[in-house]
């Protein structure tokens, strides 16, 4: 089984860690609306994507 031959250093194991921590997701600001949602998705509020309208909002009755 290998062994490390040296002790890790501090700083070595610490930007190792950094790598993986959590980043918040990059949101993209309608020109049109000013809603902030993913890239590449559909508008959750407004239903439309790269200007045309994909989703119908369903009224409640």
């Amino acid at each position: 089984m290998g062994v490390p031959k040296r002790k890790t250093s501090k700083a070595r194991l610490r930007s190792r860690k950094a790598a993986n921590r959590w980043k918040p997701p990059g949101l993209f600001k309608d020109p049109k609306t000013g809603n902030l949602h993913l890239p590449h998705c559909v508008d959750p509020a407004t239903g439309s994507y790269r200007d045309r309208q994909v989703l119908t909002k369903k009224t409640e009755a």
